[in-house]
């Protein structure tokens, strides 16, 4: 193709679905972000004047640069099928933020104000850090097998994404299942849908409308939903100037948590990067982290709270065919949105189980993705690698009010789903590691992992001078069996 003639596409049809798979991910997070934050008794004017417009800020710009980057490697590789990858607010570290960071700092202070800035000032410091982390980016995606890394996405795919999202799909089992139809019939099947309307769309317009006919919304809340429209203009913000002192001082035990959650949204991003090559589209991991990190560094000057990151459901834009397009129309609704404290009106304007499908679909796609760019022999290191999350889900959703429960079936579920991100990306290497018998790259994992143990990233509540004991000795104990093998068969090989 003629580079002079070559043309990539600035939207076409399926960034459509594209754009509906990403915009509920994000606008489920900021519902969720406003929910929680006036509950805890923030004002109105710090969550929808200033929190959401800061997100907003950081989303907009990582999803327009994103868009660019596709168009770089687009025009370099002559193609007109790359895929943008997808940017928004990490769920599990926007959860770490809200409870970790924001809530622990407002009980400390008393004050909503102080803590929001306190929680602005921990915003910085970890787009920061992840702009120091990109520096190793590339060096640890060459070392950690790939099986690993789509093994922990698919953890996550698997549980948080296509799990949760089919249990809200079957709230309404008659809108639900017909959403579903519609999309293995668009996405699945890709067969054309009525009037060649994209399948995500065609699934919104006749589950919302569905939904309404049969008396399944509740039109109270929409009509509650306006009570925050208005404007609110986005302006930058010092508050991170003023927090950062705080949190050095009043909230220094909050800096403990900064770190170990910076680095699970730097090891998200390269697993979701890594995933993206494996579907057909190589980005730079390190230029990856690097402009997460600049995004959360805007987010945190405009007022948002929370981190960003190269988003789990660009496997599934890639599986539509999507483009740049949709990242470029991602960015620009959620300024507006904000701008005009829409937010609250389109989450309470579309019901959950209609959108819930195409995020079960996202999850399909991820899941399938792991298994099929590895071969066969890796499988049972994806699957061991998928399984942490599967704890750390049931930690995450069941733990405060089933904790005896949990406990009755197993005491080794909440360990297991603590730091779920390093302990499935690190059986999973050791998994890899022995399926080809490179046993001293298995024992070195091993003795990785009793390190995270030992300091709390790992099977542990919180960082702490030997923090999980058992899995210390566990892992050295695993480590001294593989360099048993090492000094055996130190030339063994794959056979």
């Amino acid at each position: 193709m003629n580079e002079k003639t070559f043309h990539y596409p600035w939207y076409k049809k399926e960034d459509t679905d594209a754009f509906f798979a990403l915009f509920q991910n994000n606008i489920a997070n900021f519902v969720i972000i406003a929910i929680s934050m006036l509950g805890m008794g923030f004002p109105a004017e710090i969550v929808f004047g200033k929190v959401l417009p800061g997100a907003a800020v950081a989303v907009m710009f990582g999803n327009f640069y994103y868009a660019w980057s596709a168009a770089r490697l687009a025009k370099k590789e002559q193609r007109t099928d790359v895929t943008a990858l997808s940017y928004g607010i990490s769920t599990p570290v926007m959860f770490v933020f809200l409870f970790g960071i924001l809530l622990p700092a407002k009980t400390l202070t008393g004050d909503a104000e102080l803590a929001w800035k306190i929680a602005v000032a921990a915003c910085l410091i970890s787009g920061v850090i992840e702009i120091l982390i990109s520096f190793i980016g590339n060096w640890v995606q060459k070392n950690l097998p790939r099986a690993a890394m789509l093994g922990a996405v698919a953890g996550v795919a698997l549980t948080f994404i296509a799990g949760e999202m089919l249990f809200k799909t079957l709230e309404m089992p008659v809108i639900g299942l017909l959403v579903i139809a519609i999309i293995l019939v668009g996405l699945v099947a890709r067969v054309s849908l009525p009037f060649n309307i994209p399948a995500s769309l065609f699934a919104i317009i006749i589950g919302t409308a569905l939904a309404y006919l049969m008396g399944e919304t509740d039109t109270v809340k929409l009509t509650e939903a306006f009570t925050h429209f208005g404007f609110y203009p986005i302006f930058p913000s010092f508050a991170w100037l003023e927090g950062l002192g705080m949190l050095f001082g009043v909230g220094a035990a909050l800096i403990t948590v900064i770190l170990p959650i910076t680095l699970y949204n730097a090891i998200e991003t390269m697993n979701n990067v890594e995933a993206m090559e494996a579907a057909g589209d190589k980005y730079d991991v390190r230029e990856c982290q690097a402009v997460d990190g600049v995004g959360t560094l805007l987010g945190a000057v405009f007022g948002g709270l929370f981190p960003t990151t190269v988003y789990i459901a660009t496997v599934g834009a890639k599986w539509m065919n999507a483009g740049r397009g949709y990242s470029l129309l991602n960015g620009l609704v959620y300024v507006l949105a904000t701008l005009f404290g829409l937010i609250a009106v389109l989450a309470a304007l579309i019901p959950v189980a209609v959108v819930a499908p195409i995020l079960v679909f996202v999850g399909m796609s991820m899941i399938a993705t792991s298994f099929q760019t590895n071969d066969t022999r890796y499988y049972p290191a994806v699957a061991l690698a998928m399984l942490p999350y599967f704890a750390n889900y049931l930690s995450t959703r069941f733990g405060r009010g089933a904790s005896e429960v949990m406990a009755g079936i197993s005491e080794g579920i909440v360990p297991l789903g603590q730091g779920a991100m390093f302990t499935a990306i690190l059986l999973g290497a050791i998994a890899v590691s022995v399926i080809d018998r490179h046993f001293k790259r298995a024992t070195v994992f091993a003795l990785i992992a009793a390190a995270l143990s030992f300091i709390g990233l790992m099977h542990a509540p919180k960082l702490g001078f030997y923090a999980a004991p058992d899995f210390v000795q566990g892992y050295l104990i695993m480590a001294a069996f593989f360099a048993y093998y090492v000094v055996k068969a130190p030339t063994a090989k794959s056979s």
